[in-house]
């Protein structure tokens, strides 16, 4: 059997060796591309870093906007994507390129909206936030530039999760590679010559080219949502995408969207918490956030290879199998994830002197990292679940777990604890709070309702 994903649509039985291969072999290539964006991370936080305090501090000043504007353009995207793979799942091909032609146009069109509104207040976000004046420009300079580019991330996410709806994610992680080869190459050049602009003209260079080229791979080359040269009989117009597709993508996508900007505000709210224990301690918190992030970019991958099984399984209206593989997926994650928080715990004080010679930020960014390692398992559960149920076209339950979680148990327990204790009190409230919300993930994915189509 060559291709198990035409096994699920065609109905056929798995075994179990070609359950786990199937995962192992969707798993892997996005594993690589996290872990690449997230070593172009600390290339570029290291390059900027050069620049000194004050360029590393007016990027920093607007980036949680970026990461609200990024998690609401990523929801967009997604809502159509998991319509691809249902539709795929179904064998019904056509009905998959309806959606990748009307789902980009309705992507661009609200990626030009959110441009516009992130060029009317890149002039007065900087004021917002509360920055000095010393960093006002610099910021509003990258936040323009950021805003400029939200159409080109917007076309990359969405042609990217169309492709890898398809069963294709060797070729988006290839992709991706590049474009952190690139970001890091335009940066090189343009930092030196341009400051902070640079390091966003490098980033927004590199996504116009990336998604140029995600864009000729779904239509032209993809086999099975390609557009280009195909003499579709009778071509589905907006009207009836409009009714029958449209409010899936949105039930899909707006429960994301909404999720992501309650993380959003809860990582400021967090920030707030531990901004009055001083420099060391925020600079030790942003750091390790970073470091940090090296562990459970693989839960995140495994994660995209769940959507795309789940999602092709519930379109062959194979919910059961799609349950045994969203469990086989999850323990991966876990597995994957307890290794690496095992190796946080090691090499901690390494992974924060890549990033600070400072010895007191090193210190405590090692005591914290080793107390977050203990929810990396946990933590890799949730991830992993929150790919089956997207891939599933259920978001709205993981929104509101997620909500529950952080609002009720890390901000509160981060504010008491962190008076008492300091930045490593808000650190062992998240390390809880991880873990409440990983076993909330797995209860949920036990009582899963396979009977229910």
């Amino acid at each position: 059997m060559s291709d198990p994903l035409a096994a699920i649509r065609n109905g056929q039985k798995l075994t179990k060796k070609q359950e786990v291969l199937l995962i192992l072999k969707l798993s892997f290539p996005a594993i690589l591309a996290q872990i690449s964006s997230i070593i172009m991370q600390y290339i570029d936080a290291s390059m900027v870093g050069h620049l000194g305090a004050n360029a590393s501090a007016s990027i920093g000043l607007v980036s949680s906007t970026t990461w609200l504007i990024g998690g609401i353009i990523t929801a967009a995207a997604m809502g159509f994507s998991v319509c691809v793979a249902h539709r795929i799942g179904a064998k019904d091909g056509e009905g998959a390129r309806v959606i990748v032609k009307w789902g980009l146009v309705c992507c661009f069109l609200f990626s030009l909206v959110i441009m516009a509104a992130g060029v009317l207040v890149s002039p007065k976000l900087p004021i917002w936030m509360g920055g000095e004046a010393a960093i006002r420009k610099d910021a509003s300079a990258y936040f323009l530039i950021y805003a400029l580019s939200i159409p080109a991330r917007e076309m990359l996410f969405a042609s990217q999760g169309m492709i890898q709806s398809s069963g294709n994610i060797r070729v988006p992680s290839i992709l991706n590679v590049i474009m952190c080869a690139l970001d890091v190459f335009f940066n090189a050049l343009l930092i030196p010559r341009y400051g902070v602009m640079g390091a966003a003209l490098g980033t927004a260079f590199s996504f116009v080219i990336i998604a140029a080229a995600m864009m000729y791979i779904l239509l032209v080359k993809s086999p099975v949502l390609s557009l280009i040269g195909r003499n579709e009989k009778n071509p589905v117009g907006m009207k009836r995408f409009a009714s029958n597709e449209l409010p899936t993508a949105l039930k899909i996508a707006v429960p994301v969207a909404i999720d992501n900007i309650i993380m959003g505000f809860a990582y400021v709210a967090f920030t707030r918490i531990v901004s009055p224990f001083g420099t060391v301690s925020v600079a030790a918190n942003s750091f390790s956030i970073t470091a940090e992030s090296l562990c459970y970019m693989p839960g995140f991958g495994i994660g995209v290879a769940a959507t795309t099984i789940v999602g092709q399984c519930i379109g062959a209206r194979r919910k059961d199998l799609g349950k045994r593989l969203g469990w086989m997926a999850v323990t991966l994650g876990m597995l994957i994830m307890g290794i690496s928080g095992a190796l946080m715990w090691v090499f901690a004080p390494y992974m924060i002197g890549i990033l600070s010679p400072d010895e007191e930020i090193r210190r405590l960014g090692t005591q914290i990292l080793r107390i977050e390692a203990f929810a990396e398992p946990l933590y890799g559960a949730s991830i992993v679940a929150a790919g089956v149920f997207r891939g599933a076209g259920e978001t709205l339950l993981s929104s509101v777990l997620n909500l529950l979680s952080v609002w009720v148990v890390r901000i509160p327990l981060a504010y008491f604890l962190g008076a008492r204790y300091g930045l490593k009190g808000a650190w062992i409230a998240m390390c809880t709070e991880l873990c409440v919300r990983g076993t909330l993930f797995l209860v949920r994915l036990s009582l899963w309702n396979t009977k229910r189509q």
